[in-house]
């Protein structure tokens, strides 16, 4: 790859060649794909970048460490909606406002992006079957991608996993390992049965890949902003994949001139299960949380990126705001009423996130901001009819519905 230079560990430091089956680091730490930014900026313009008809995430190859012959994988993934919300900027109180609703990927979840880029790297590897251990959203989006391209698969999810997630991994074929216990007992499992079976690893504390393909999400942001960053973006934190692929793709912009400015990160997390943000408030090294929120997909106590998240974090000045399970469902009814976007309640945290920071004061009124919703609300429909309420349920009778209605407060008119 001409634009690779090589993998480097975010801890000691030392480097390794960047083949498609690399993982961690001989002492732990995980990788960070470092590129050729001058070689980069040689090869693609945004000019170049606006002729193109692929609306994919592969629509950035530039930036991608993927090989020139490897092609695109068959699922349509990434160019999610960026929708412009002045009615609920209004109501936050700040300037401009913009919801990217990335429940709109293939499998209903920014782990698509992901997963792609598990794919592609397995394909280059020569790998017939790849696996991974999830809280649901990073499994399906693999099993999906990965039966789209021929894979097989195998693929660990904790029993709490809700039935949503579950569905679709059988329908894609998966075989599904359900785990009797936490993620950190799903993880360890997986992690065993990759090392014996010598399967392609997607588990994102593992191949530094993935957090590239997450990171398409700002590239697209910022193409679909032409270019002018926001002040702040909002996302969830779970394991600590998804935000520090977000920075990485900030960082990339701005290190080939098509940014002059980085947002203000706002790690979004839940009190039910909180490590990473709690490491920034406290100013301290991170520690293991039990996981306890309905938020499943970011439900991670022992989160194994921590070290680019708070990195990612720290670098952007970002905020750490944890929210409850109430907070978050009130988000998720928010963003349906108002913007007519459906998350899952792990979808909608950065939204939720977004709004208390507003109620303390700690966004400026003149600031403008994007929030991730990063998994669609069908992922999790008990949930959401906890959230949301159920419907009036009556006789075929238009007085009964007058009456029904009154009694709670809605008028018919």
């Amino acid at each position: 790859m001409k634009n690779v230079k090589y993998g480097q560990c975010v801890r000691c430091g030392k480097t390794y060649e960047a083949t498609p089956d690399l993982t961690n680091c001989e002492c732990g730490g995980i990788l960070d794909i470092v590129y050729d930014y001058d070689y980069i900026k040689s090869v693609l313009t945004k000019e170049k970048l606006a002729a193109r008809d692929n609306r994919t995430m592969w629509r950035y190859r530039e930036l991608l460490p993927i090989e020139e012959t490897t092609p695109d994988t068959p699922l349509r993934v990434g160019w999610s909606p960026l929708y412009e919300e002045p009615k609920l900027a209004e109501m936050l109180g700040i300037r401009k406002l913009w919801v990217k609703d990335d429940g709109q990927n293939p499998t209903a979840s920014l782990k698509d992006r992901a997963s792609a880029m598990a794919v592609a790297k397995a394909l280059e590897a020569g790998a017939e079957t790849i696996a991974c251990s999830s809280t649901g959203n990073a499994a399906s989006s693999l099993a999906g991608n990965a039966a789209a391209a021929g894979l097989k698969t195998f693929i660990f999810v904790p029993e709490r996993a809700p039935q949503g997630k579950v569905a679709q991994l059988m329908i894609f074929g998966a075989n599904v390992i359900s785990v009797k216990g936490n993620y950190e007992d799903t993880f360890k499992l997986s992690a065993a049965a990759i090392d014996k079976y010598g399967w392609y690893n997607r588990n994102a504390a593992i191949n530094p890949y993935l957090s590239e393909g997450k990171k398409t999400v700002a590239l697209e942001i910022a193409e679909q902003l032409n270019w002018e960053m926001p002040d702040y973006l909002a996302i969830s934190v779970g394991d600590g994949c998804t935000i520090a692929g977000v920075w990485k793709g900030f960082k990339d912009l701005y290190a080939i001139g098509f940014i002059d400015k980085l947002p203000r990160l706002i790690s979004a997390q839940s009190y039910g299960c909180y490590p990473i943000n709690r490491a920034i408030q406290d100013n301290a090294p991170w520690e293991p949380m039990e996981e306890n929120t309905i938020a499943d997909s970011i439900s991670v106590g022992v989160p194994r990126n921590a070290d680019k998240a708070l990195a990612a974090i720290r670098e952007s000045n970002g905020l750490a705001i944890c929210v409850t399970d109430e907070e978050i469902l009130a988000a998720q009814r928010l963003l349906g009423k108002t913007c007519g976007v459906f998350g899952e309640p792990a979808g909608v945290t950065g939204a939720a996130a977004l709004k208390k920071a507003c109620e303390e004061g700690l966004i400026p009124a003149d600031a403008t901001v994007v929030s991730v919703v990063t998994g669609n609300g069908l992922k999790d429909v008990a949930n959401a009819i906890k959230s949301a309420g159920s419907p009036l349920h009556i006789e075929p009778d238009l007085d009964v519905m007058v009456k029904g209605f009154a009694e709670r407060g809605v008028e018919v008119k």
